[in-house]
């Protein structure tokens, strides 16, 4: 080695390579400032490109300081502020920009969407540290995530940029969407976290077919592959507001890894039809003692 090369840290990277989450977040950041930059100058879809790629930067900086172990909390807290600019500032002026300028209610629009993503942000960083949420949250997102909620709210925006303008660029359906997009994200609804995702083997191949054909529809129309991705995403909320639910009321299943839960599943099914009844639950003991002590109220009244 020699004398002008930095040494590496035992059992680490050099510090040089573990500052690469950072960058990368920094990088998020710039793009979303500048996609309000190609926003001011009227390309909306460099704008959204930039979005776009203010979210692959967000998928690669946590991954990298996993790998690295280089997480840190000047990371965490730089990765927030980041995400509240290129998906909750930025989007908002987009919006803002190209539809909703020439009205009263637009800004108000703006301000709405903006808030809310600081308010989601804000709950995803209390809820890291909750130790009383069950063992299968951590495969759910409450309400919909920051990257999600961005490429949504760009729907009207997609479609006026492919088709050209109708009733979807109108004022009044792309206020009422941002808006509703910005209800999602403060919402409590249990959306799925790709990062805990396993792929079956069989599904590999096929997959990646998938893969393939997704990168080809961007290629070749690539505002209307996204506003189909995004109604993709929000079309299987439902599912997975039935999978929360299904995972709550059995905690046989908690502990058990993704893979083997369809067993588990079969199992419960069946002994339903056999009329067997269901294993204890943790909410059991509260709410029979809940109607315990209303029985002994009535039985009290009913003897005075």
């Amino acid at each position: 080695m020699s004398p002008g090369t930095p040494r590496r840290p035992e059992g680490g990277y050099p510090a040089g390579v573990r500052l690469l989450p950072n960058a990368v977040t920094v990088l998020n950041l710039c793009a979303g400032l500048s996609a309000v930059y190609f926003a001011l100058g009227g390309r909306f879809e460099f704008a959204i490109g930039a979005i776009a790629a203010a979210g692959l930067c967000d998928a690669l900086d946590g991954g990298l300081a996993r790998l690295l172990d280089a997480s840190s909390r000047i990371g965490a807290e730089l990765d927030s502020l980041a995400d509240l600019v290129s998906f909750g500032v930025a989007p908002a002026l987009v919006i803002y920009i190209w539809g909703l300028q020439d009205t009263r209610a637009g800004w108000i629009v703006a301000l709405v969407f903006a808030v809310c993503m600081a308010l989601r942000l804000a709950r995803f960083n209390t809820l890291i540290d909750d130790d009383s949420a069950p063992p299968f949250a951590r495969e759910f997102f409450v309400g919909v995530p920051a990257p999600a909620a961005a490429m949504t709210a760009g729907i009207p925006l997609y479609l006026w940029l492919h088709l050209g303008p109708g009733w979807w660029s109108s004022t009044i359906p792309v206020s009422i969407w941002a808006l509703f997009t910005a209800g999602l994200m403060v919402s409590r609804l249990p959306t799925l976290s790709l990062k805990t995702v396993r792929v079956p083997q069989r599904a590999i191949a096929p997959l990646l077919v998938a893969v393939c054909v997704i990168v080809a529809v961007l290629l070749t129309v690539p505002f209307l592959g996204m506003a189909i991705a995004a109604l993709v995403y929000l079309a299987l909320i439902p599912y997975t507001v039935y999978r929360y639910r299904w995972l709550s009321r059995h905690p046989e299943a908690w502990d058990v890894p993704v893979r083997q839960r369809r067993a588990v599943a079969r199992a419960a099914r069946s002994a339903r039809r056999l009329g067997l009844r269901p294993p204890l639950r943790r909410r059991v003991a509260g709410r029979a003692g809940a109607m315990a002590r209303g029985m002994a109220r009535r039985l009290g009244l009913r003897r005075r």
